[in-house]
């Protein structure tokens, strides 16, 4: 995807207003090398926002009529108008691991075990995962198959198969996150059986009176 941005000559709150008074959006672009304040179209940035893989691939930045490969960041909306105030980009270098969320995109749910056979209500717990990979590495998005999926068995992150060349960002100590639980009905997530019931206990013989 290609966003079209020219340099900004002037910063500072009062010429943001002014910017965005003429239908443009104040910008950043950052990262192996200078920063520079960008000024960009908003309503075709509008629209290719609304896009997922806006969010999650490289992008093709032309700058000034340069070209540079560039990752969305951040960005910020105004509280109630559909209107971007300001955005921020940073450049990838082909030869360096970038870390960037990626979404999950599930399917096979509902002909699954855990749906079709128990009846029970998939909850995607994760839907998109923080990655890191080199850019040329970067996936749109990470298919996940639940076909297979059975209640009483959630799906955790060592479950799936990542693309080539992309390894998981943990976070708080957890290598193992689940990603979807099976809700039965009732409400409660269905546990899974034991392996084998516990031997109850004998009782000891009462004495004998005398």
């Amino acid at each position: 995807m290609k966003v079209v941005a020219t340099t900004r000559q002037t910063q500072g709150t009062s010429a943001s207003r002014r910017l965005r008074h003429t239908g443009k959006v104040p910008g950043i672009l950052y990262g192996n090398g200078n920063a520079v304040m960008l000024e960009i179209e908003h309503n075709p940035l509008w629209h290719a926002m609304k896009k997922e893989a806006f969010h999650s691939t490289i992008l093709e930045m032309e700058l000034d009529g340069k070209g540079e490969k560039v990752l969305l960041r951040d960005f910020h909306m105004h509280a109630y108008k559909q209107q971007i105030l300001h955005i921020d980009f940073q450049r990838v270098d082909a030869k360096q691991k970038i870390h960037v969320k990626v979404p999950l995109h599930y399917s096979g749910e509902e002909g699954s075990p855990a749906v079709k056979g128990s009846g029970g209500l998939v909850n995607h717990v994760v839907t998109e995962l923080d990655i890191s990979c080199l850019p040329g590495a970067l996936p749109e998005f990470i298919a996940v198959d639940l076909s297979n999926l059975t209640a009483g068995h959630p799906l955790h992150l060592n479950d799936i198969k990542l693309p080539e060349g992309v390894t998981p960002v943990y976070h708080s100590g957890d290598h193992n996150p689940v990603l979807v639980t099976v809700t039965i009905k009732g409400g409660a997530e269905e546990e899974p059986a034991p392996a084998a019931a516990a031997a109850a206990p004998v009782a000891a013989p009462a004495p004998e009176k005398k």
